[in-house]
């Protein structure tokens, strides 16, 4: 087999790796996303005149009369946009598809209508048999069990929230359960779609052998549900909703410092508890962790109600610097509720170089976005450069890795195939 030639450079652990995406936001692309922070040659295919609708997501940055998605601008690096109309009744873009495919290693998707494109596992796993395809849905396709009506139902973020029981825990009591934003089920479901792509792949190396992979949005976010379920199924308890005060112990929640910021302050267990007390100059043998914080009742009980009190109060005489200085030295986990603006101006994400500047290439413009995480010792990643614009890399694609000359890409183009 001829060496395959790449067009990014070469960086990172994924060096040496092509990641074929279809589909649009959120979870399977930002998947991809991760994989090219790491040095994954991913080549994205978008519609012709369409493209992934996260280049449409609001807010908009716009300058000189450029505008592009601030998500888009995020999370779009990296990658290469191929603008290819992706069916398969095509003579010529099934030559282009299975090109591709060929000289790929992963096919991800969450484009959901694979079958009216013409698009099936059994002919790419022909076309590579070392191919590891992986599909995001948000109920799951029916091939892998399910009820096949339900596996076709159309999902979001929000739905796949709500499907799982996640979205019920969320919030306070007395109020109808909040969405957990930005995005939180799509994101979670792109790092199952990651660890899924990432297994399939170190299997297909040791074995030859590619494999199916069907990552459902609800069953992501089921992973995260911790003893919720078992709750029911041993104790026939459901749990509800608590708020940001934890019931079980204290302190754990939200408090108002005296410059009027939200500090996240939370002791779990005896050691901590020991150590964050007498921290605040409250008395731990009187209000010790037996009689205020080993349980349900302990919380609820006078004493517990006292000290949760004492603790607000201690709050509300300490600035958030204070708070957080105080906690830092007595080693309890603490943390001002931060904006976008105070994450920017942190001094820490500054020192762990968590701000990255790169050009966007849509806006033509430099951007500062978050970088690169998690931190690697000797293959790190990096950004090689921004989001691209609509079908900026089709031709270098089909020049490099199919090797199609100018008039058969001017075909292609004049039949608004690409």
């Amino acid at each position: 087999m001829a060496e395959r030639k790449f067009i990014i450079p070469e960086y990172g652990p994924f060096a040496g790796m092509r990641v074929i995406c279809s589909g649009s936001l959120i979870a399977m692309p930002y998947a991809a996303t991760m994989l090219a922070d790491f040095g994954a040659e991913i080549i994205q295919i978008e519609r012709p005149g369409v493209g992934d609708t996260l280049r449409m997501l609001a807010p908009f940055s716009e300058k000189n009369g450029k505008k592009v998605s601030t998500a888009w601008a995020q999370d779009g690096r990296n990658k290469l946009a191929m603008s290819l109309e992706l069916n398969l009744k095509h003579e010529e873009v099934k030559e282009i598809f299975y090109g591709l495919i060929k000289e790929s290693d992963i096919y991800m998707e969450n484009m959901v209508w694979l079958d009216k494109l013409g698009i099936n596992d059994e002919e790419l796993l022909k076309v590579n048999p070392k191919l590891v395809i992986v599909h995001v849905s948000g109920l799951g396709h029916k091939e892998f069990g399910g009820v096949p009506s339900v596996c076709n139902r159309a999902s979001y973020d929000m739905i796949g929230q709500a499907f799982s029981g996640w979205l019920y825990l969320q919030g306070d009591p007395d109020r109808d359960p909040s969405i957990a934003k930005p995005y939180m089920n799509d994101f979670v479901s792109a790092f199952a779609c990651l660890f899924a792509a990432l297994s399939g792949y170190i299997y297909a190396q040791k074995t030859g052998k590619g494999q199916v992979v069907d990552v459902a949005q609800f069953e992501a976010m089921a992973q995260y549900m911790c003893g919720t379920y078992t709750t029911y199924t041993l104790n026939g308890q459901i749990s509800e909703r608590t708020g940001n005060h934890n019931p079980a112990f204290q302190p754990y929640d939200l408090f108002r410092s005296k410059d009027g910021f939200l500090i996240a302050l939370g002791a779990f267990g005896p050691g901590v508890y020991k150590r964050c007390i007498p921290a605040m100059g409250i008395d731990v043998e009187y209000y010790n962790y037996k009689d205020c914080s080993s349980g349900p009742e302990a919380v609820a009980s006078q004493k517990g109600v006292e000290l949760n009190q004492k603790v607000v109060d201690w709050c509300a005489n300490h600035n958030a610097q204070e708070i957080e200085k105080i906690m830092e030295e007595a080693r309890v986990p603490c943390a001002t509720v931060n904006t976008a603006k105070s994450c920017f101006e942190n001094e820490h994400f500054k020192a762990r170089n968590d701000w990255i500047t790169y050009h966007d290439q849509t806006l033509d413009e430099d951007v500062t976005a978050f970088g690169i995480a998690p931190k690697m010792s000797v293959t790190p990643g990096k950004v090689w450069r921004g989001a691209p614009s609509m079908g900026q890399d089709t031709e270098n694609i089909l020049k490099t890795i199919l090797h199609y000359d100018d008039a058969k890409i001017a075909s292609l183009k004049e039949k608004g195939l690409i």
